[in-house]
């Protein structure tokens, strides 16, 4: 008999056979949402058909009795094989199943490298036995045609993922049942949807609920469970800041699940820009549904270590394949996962079918790859069976620009109908955006913010520099309640402060408070400030600090939002430059009140995406390409330009951890 793995502690040799069966009827069922469920299986009967190699054979008995021995390959072998048999339907039906095969392990290939390395395999006596091991398994289906171009490239990442998920199940189930046991069986999304109702109505109803900006939640909810019963697509949420859209977003999400019941969405994506906010989403929606229905996935969330809870161990299996109703993750996890070729970040890519994703502040999409970001999007839509909701108070014109045609005019609709009074109307505004000082002296800024009658003030900044210039400004003329954040704060590090910060400006019991920061504090984190100070930026970035101002809308006066310009006003390079340059022209002819108005947001990303090359990284010709590796190298929503620096924080905490 042969076998795919060795003994697992009852003693119990994994055979082949059951293995390749088992994760044939995994990886059909994995793509069955996205209609590829007969290629998927025939890559899952085939992937490990080069283990039939004595080679291989002899490895596994070895390892079994202790031994040491030198691993032998087996992706290339059972890539081969589907090579030669796929050829012989034509020249163009392989790729689908084969470069799945002979990634499954180490990665997807390029397509051309990928033929010149299993034309030459000629190991007779190995082939001989992978095509009698493949009689005796049950006959696959033929290819249907592929798909084109960049269709093709996603459509052959979902199947690779839907193959590496299978392969892992398999094995866990082999080596781990207890671990395997524990995967699964969540709440649908009509349960949540039941739970989450009647916490709205309490929160919405309560003896705070008062004022503006709590009757216009009010209305985004209701707008937002109304539209839910419309058909599946894609959405826009446009909601001022603080108006509410986490709540009522996944409301929306919640309600349209129920609505479809037959569409059979399985889940739902909410995507954030920055890790310093998706703790406060989370948090939000686990003081709904409580820790076990919420999945907070990504790079500063710790699942490891031996001494966990069945809860925790839950939550861990989860994240490895996004097997939950309801993930709370960040845009680079999502997208860049979308674009790449590593078994561990494509493993999950299959649970996206078939589900509702949020992206909120979609408007921190860097513009230097909307061309491929939206192709996928537009995608996943098409024929994947996602509904997509684009959330923020700043909408890009991703359908009222001729440089991107993803989108149709007719394509995206408005959750809430009209937003534009929401922004418009003067009762409801928070903020008052004060005269632009175009040439800002520092100095006069420093003495100004420091001032005994300026307690309450933020100040941003486009620069980590600028904004530790200004800070060193500040200490020396003592200013009290000083603080400064930038995502070179650990997460942790920038939770205390944030926190520290939130309780210095409790109304009822205020102190002085002055923070430097930079744009980390733009999306979505909770700030309530009664004045704050921006330079000169990309118009979307001023907005959105202005929403860290009279948040809530209870102060007496209306907020201040003072934008300044200062001689040495840098900002990083590429798209975010241009943007501050279309701003400042668009802000010299324009009154600063009209920053108000989503019409002028509108006009600002048109002349972005004219500015910028919405491709520059050149992604989609490779992905045309099926050039894999070379795809992932380029999209990449954060550089790798970093020095990487391990420190310890909290008591020494990091330390430890390194040290054990």
């Amino acid at each position: 008999m042969m076998h795919a793995h060795t003994p697992n502690a009852r003693g119990d040799w994994h055979a082949l056979v059951n293995h390749l069966l088992s994760v044939a009827r995994l990886s059909s069922r994995n793509a069955l949402p996205f209609g590829s469920a007969d290629v998927a299986y025939l890559a899952g009967l085939w992937h490990d058909l080069g283990k039939v190699s004595p080679g291989f054979q002899s490895y596994l008995l070895a390892c079994a009795n202790g031994r040491q021995a030198q691993s032998v390959p087996h992706a290339a072998p059972g890539a081969a094989y589907a090579y030669k048999s796929l050829r012989r339907f034509g020249d163009d039906l392989w790729p689908e199943v084969v470069l799945p095969i002979l990634g499954h392990h180490a990665g997807l290939h390029e397509v051309g490298n990928a033929a010149a390395q299993l034309s030459t395999r000629h190991d007779q006596a190995l082939l001989a036995a992978m095509v009698s091991l493949a009689n005796e398994l049950p006959p696959g289906s033929r290819p249907a045609a592929p798909l084109e171009g960049t269709r093709r490239e996603l459509r052959l990442r979902m199947i690779f993922s839907a193959l590496v998920d299978a392969d892992y199940i398999d094995t866990e189930r082999h080596f781990d049942p207890a671990k395997a046991r524990a995967r699964g069986e969540w709440t649908r999304l009509s349960e949540l949807w039941r739970i989450l109702r009647p916490d709205q109505l309490r929160v919405m109803w309560n003896g705070r609920a008062c004022g503006a900006v709590n009757r216009v939640r009010r209305q985004v909810y209701r707008a937002c469970v109304r539209s839910a019963t419309l058909s599946p697509g894609v959405f826009r949420l446009t909601v001022p800041t603080g108006g509410g859209k986490t709540r009522s977003g996944l409301a929306f999400a919640l309600r349209h699940a129920v609505a479809h019941a037959a569409h059979n969405f399985r889940r739902i994506i909410v995507a954030l820009p920055y890790t310093s906010i998706i703790d406060q989403t989370a948090g939000e929606y686990r003081d709904i549904f409580g820790d076990r229905l919420v999945l907070e996935h990504h790079s500063q969330v710790d699942a490891d270590g031996d001494e966990q809870d069945e809860q925790q161990l839950r939550h861990r299996l989860a994240s490895e394949n996004w097997d939950h109703p309801l993930i709370v993750t960040t845009t680079v996890q999502l997208l860049e996962s979308l674009f790449h070729n590593k078994p561990s970040r494509c493993r999950k890519l299959h649970r996206v079918a078939r589900s509702i994703i949020i992206l909120d502040e979609v408007q921190t999409l860097p513009p230097e790859l909307l061309e491929p970001t939206l192709d996928v999007l537009r995608e996943l839509k098409e024929n994947y069976g996602v509904t997509l909701v684009f959330s923020t108070a700043t909408q890009p014109a991703f359908d009222k620009t001729p440089y991107l045609k993803h989108f149709r005019a007719d394509d995206i609709r408005e959750i809430v109908r009209e937003p534009e009074r929401f922004f418009l109307q003067d009762n409801i505004r928070r903020v008052e955006y004060q005269a632009i000082r175009w040439e800002q002296d520092l100095d006069d800024l420093a003495d100004e913010v420091s001032s005994p009658n300026t307690q309450q003030v933020m100040i941003v900044f486009n620069t980590r520099r600028a904004a530790l210039d200004m800070f060193d400004r500040l200490r020396a003329r003592n200013a009290q309640g000083l603080y400064h954040l930038s995502t070179l704060l650990c997460g942790a590090h920038r939770k205390r402060i944030l926190d520290e910060i939130e309780r210095r400006l409790d109304r009822a019991d205020p102190k002085p408070v002055r923070l430097v920061s930079t744009q980390v504090v733009e999306a979505g984190v909770d700030l309530d400030f009664p004045m704050v100070y921006r330079a000169m930026g990309p118009l979307d970035r001023i907005v959105q600090a202005a929403g860290r101002c009279n948040r809530e809308g209870l102060r007496p006066n209306k907020g201040r939002v003072i934008v300044f310009d200062f001689e040495d006003n840098r900002s990083p390079p590429g798209a975010y430059r241009i943007g501050a340059d279309d701003a400042r022209i668009l802000l010299q002819r324009n009154e600063p009140e009209r920053l108000h108005e989503p019409a002028l947001h509108t006009e600002y990303f048109q002349c972005l995406f004219r500015d910028v090359d919405l491709d520059s990284k050149g992604v989609q010709p490779y992905r045309r390409d099926l050039n894999y590796p070379e795809v992932a190298r380029r999209y990449k929503l954060i550089e790798d330009t970093l020095t990487v620096v391990v420190e310890t924080y909290d008591n020494g905490e990091g330390g430890r951890r390194l040290d054990a």
